[in-house]
């Protein structure tokens, strides 16, 4: 059985610290604590971490640069940092360092494990491990004499044989280095290539734009290359410290075939069976129109039409759920979440009443607008509280909240069911997946939730679940504001 990870914790607030620790324990990670910058020296020296979570302010030192330098000395121990408030220049300054991700609150137990548990594996892949290499060798190219031979071999080893497109440059764009991946993309010979402008060398008037208009404030510079022979490449231009920049390519062929067979997929699905279903429903209206049905008949006219009702919401789940994840969800317009959420509790009026239910609200007055889509906050509104309705039992409350704080808004839906096992909750957000403590009796396709999450994720938001078998489910859904428009709210309010 392999040894698990050890975690090395930095972090000066001591409640966040064991936190950190309790939840990385409960999944059989092995922690160390530093107290200060002397400890966590020592600790690096004596064992070798998994992973370094250290947060932005350490010991009276900046948590940033405490990790370039540590990643300067250790460049394969990936970092991730917790800020209390996450800020533009600060993701800019994680990006330009290379750092694995950041944590900041609120947290969630599976927001903590989820980050070290991506961190771990992105750190194991051969790009993140060249990344470091190269921020650690480039620093040094114009030495290269000083560099030992077994480690320019090793290193000149895996620049050759990543699969990606890779292409250093000098400040002047000169070409440094150029990988065969990037060769045989563009039909370059590395012989003649090395030394000259760039320009010299690459007329691919995709690539030729990315350099020429890139920003070098701007860590993001993506760009789409097309090929004649249909291939597509997802091209990237981003500054190295002290050496120049890097061009690098990724092969996303493969991605634009596939929203190209779903976006067919959901227009068959549109076409080919939603049609037929509507023509099955209109004839067994009429069915009932032609002459008088005993109660037998009757009944089962009904099961076909309830039958196709399901299959109708089913088919109509799908194609949502289709064009939300194929980016289709573009819509966006000025919305207050609180209208949304009354208009939601009157038209589930029927379902409230039918099982009896108090359903409280607690909504911050004069909440900033969000920027929007109406429509699919309407869907995440009904799914949610649906469920909260469905799952409760008779005579229960549900507690519905929306909050302001740091330039977000949280919506909170409580309810007093049967809860979600733990083992469940990691994959309640997944496709057509339902708790195994809920029985077939109670209708639902497994799809609710899961288009609530890419909703949710379209806007930029964040989605969880807190829960215990017996007590009831809380689901927090959070969704950020525009800065201009909090200052405008609270002018008006002023």
């Amino acid at each position: 059985m392999s040894k698990p990870d050890l975690i090395l914790l930095a972090l000066e607030e001591s409640s966040i610290q064991n936190l950190m620790d309790r939840v990385l324990r409960a999944v059989k990670y092995e922690t160390a604590i530093a107290t200060n910058t002397k400890s966590l020296g020592k600790i690096l020296q004596e064992a070798t971490p998994g992973l370094l979570l250290i947060g932005e302010k350490f010991d009276g030192h900046d948590g940033v640069k405490i990790a370039k330098e540590l990643q300067d000395r250790f460049p394969t121990l990936p970092v991730l940092l917790y800020t209390e408030k996450i800020k533009p220049e600060l993701i800019k300054g994680l990006f330009r360092l290379g750092l694995s991700a950041y944590l900041s609150p609120p947290l969630s137990t599976d927001d903590i494990v989820d980050a070290v548990e991506n961190s771990l594996k992105n750190a194991h892949r051969v790009g993140d491990w060249l990344r470091k290499e190269v921020n650690r060798t480039t620093a040094s190219l114009q030495k290269r004499t000083q560099i030992s031979e077994a480690e320019r071999i090793r290193l000149e080893t895996v620049f050759n044989n990543i699969h990606d497109s890779v292409m250093i440059l000098n400040p002047e764009n000169s070409i440094l280095l150029v990988n065969p991946a990037m060769c045989r993309a563009f039909g370059l010979n590395p012989q003649t290539a090395i030394g000259k402008p760039v320009f010299d060398v690459i007329t691919h008037p995709d690539l030729v734009n990315l350099i020429t208009l890139a920003d070098i404030n701007d860590p993001f510079q993506y760009h789409e290359v097309s090929f004649p022979d249909g291939r597509v490449g997802n091209a990237q231009f981003t500054v190295i410290h002290g050496v120049g920049h890097a061009l690098t390519m990724q092969d996303v062929t493969y991605l634009k075939e596939v929203d190209r067979i779903r976006t067919e997929f959901v227009h068959t699905v549109s076409h080919d069976l939603r049609s037929p279903l509507t023509s099955v429903i209109g004839y067994a209206e009429l069915v009932e129109r032609a002459g008088p049905l005993n109660e037998n008949q009757q009944e089962f006219i009904k099961r076909i039409q309830d039958s196709i009702q399901h299959i109708t919401s089913l088919i109509n789940d799908l194609l949502d759920l289709g064009s939300i994840e194929a980016g289709m969800d573009t819509r966006r317009e000025f919305v207050q979440l609180e209208g949304v959420l009354r208009y939601t509790i009157e038209m589930l009026q029927g379902q409230i009443k039918s099982k009896n239910l108090n359903v409280h609200m607690d909504i911050t007055p004069s909440l900033p607008p969000l920027r929007a889509n109406p429509v699919r906050l309407r869907q995440v509104l009904d799914n949610v509280i649906g469920n909260a309705i469905k799952y409760s039992y008779a005579n229960g409350e549900i507690n519905v909240s929306i909050h302001f704080e740091e330039n977000q808004i949280i919506l909170k839906v409580t309810d007093q069911g049967p809860g979600i096992p733990p083992s469940d909750q990691p994959h309640i957000f997944d496709k057509f997946y339902r708790g195994t403590n809920i029985t077939s009796e109670v209708e639902g396709s497994g799809l609710g939730l899961a288009i609530v999450k890419n909703i949710v994720e379209s806007h930029q938001g964040r989605i969880w679940v807190e829960s215990s078998v017996g007590k009831g489910s809380s689901f927090f859904i959070v969704l950020p504001v525009v800065t201009d428009l909090i200052a405008v709210v609270k002018k008006q309010n002023s």
